[in-house]
Order: structure tokens, then sequence, then C-alpha cells
């Protein structure tokens, strides 16, 4: 069974369960979340205007013959100053599905690459009750060393982000917003126990929902 560290602390270790830490990477199911997710995040906002939604042009801008210069039909084509764009982007949505299973599995296999290289580390939010930016740098300076660090918190210890959001290369996220590409894309991984269970949860959830209990025949009755 897998362990990490508890900064701070350094007789004390925090076990990983096996079934979140211990799967098997697979490494186009990860790809393929993590474009996903990263898809999910464009806003598909950009737009051009087509030929026929440029104002003006109407009239012919010049008899056809005669005049010695090229034919226009329209002041608005594509080949002129003002005119309109040709095969621009229009929005759309980028999103595309990824199964909750896959996503899961892949989820599983992200915590379990950390397991393996040892950057999973485990650290006691208490201290940090009152905002300190000083002491969580010196808290991800001496286990990190410069790499990038995803801190993941319970959604009641947002007061704790208030320290490490304004370290350099350290991204904060709870718990439950904390995706496959968030977790691959960083080089080490800090949780507090409470974002480790959830995030554990998370991963090992087959997404089932739970049965309505059976309502006895005589209360029927």
């Amino acid at each position: 069974m897998a362990s990490a560290r508890v900064l701070g602390d350094a007789t004390r270790t925090v076990d990983l369960d096996d079934a979140a830490f211990g799967a098997r990477f697979n490494g186009p199911l990860v790809h393929e979340s993590v474009r996903a997710e990263l898809a999910a995040r464009r806003q598909g906002t950009h737009a051009t205007k087509s030929r026929g939604e440029v104002s003006g042009g109407g009239a012919k801008p010049w008899r056809q013959k005669g005049t010695g210069r090229a034919r226009a039909g329209s002041s608005r084509s594509p080949v002129w100053t003002g005119g309109g764009t040709v095969f621009g982007p229009s929005p759309r949505r980028y999103t595309f599905k990824v199964n909750r299973k896959e996503r899961r599995a892949a989820l599983r296999g992200a915590l379990t690459v950390h397991a393996q290289r040892g950057t999973i580390a485990v650290f006691d939010p208490s201290g940090f009750e009152q905002p300190s930016t000083k002491r969580a740098a010196a808290l991800v300076g001496d286990w990190a060393q410069g790499a990038s660090v995803l801190v993941v918190l319970a959604p009641e210890q947002a007061r704790v982000a208030l320290s490490f959001r304004n370290l350099e290369r350290v991204c904060v996220l709870p718990a439950d917003g904390v995706g496959v590409a968030d977790v691959i894309g960083a080089s080490a991984l800090l949780l507090t126990e409470e974002a480790l269970q959830q995030l554990t949860a998370r991963a090992k959830s087959d997404g089932r929902r739970a049965a309505a209990p059976a309502v006895a025949a005589e209360e029927v009755a």
C-alpha cells in the first residue's frame, strides 16, 4: 500500500487507498479525458461576419463593362477592404462527451502516477486559520523545491486557500473541482486529509445511485 508523508511531521504518514492510488495507468484514456476537460473550458465565443452579414454593399459599385476596371458586384466582397470573411470562425461549443466511468478511471490513473513517484503529501490546515503566505511558501518550498504544486482543499477549508493562492507555480482547487488535467499537469499534489478522503471517494465511486429503501407490505396496508 502506498503512503503519503505528512509535511511538518517527519514521523507520520497517511496510507493511500489502493483502489484509487494503485490503479493501472491508461495513457489514451487519460489523454482523452484531458482533451475533454480542456475543450470544455474554451468559451467558443469567437465570431466573424460572412459576406451576407456585413452591412452595406447592396448596390453594384460600377457598371459591368466600359470602365477599364475589374468587374465587381459588391463592395463587401471578401477581396475588398471591409468585406466579409470566408470560412471564418463562428460561435460554437467544443465540448464532447467522455463517459463517467472513463473519467473516474482516468482520475485513478493520474493519482496512481503521483503515488508511484512519491509526489503526494498531506498537511495540517489548522496552522493556516490566519492567512500567512510566508508560512505557506516555507511549507511548499521545502518539499516541492520549485516544482508546480496543486493544493487540494475540502470545500469548508476555503479560508486556507488565502495562504497559497499568491504563490508562484501553485494552484489551489477544492476537492470536488479537481479534474484529470489538473492532477496530471501538476508535478506534485498537496492535500489536507479531508480533501484526500473526498478525492479518494470521487475516484472510487461507480456513479450508481443508491436504491430507494423497500417499503414493508404492512406499512403500505
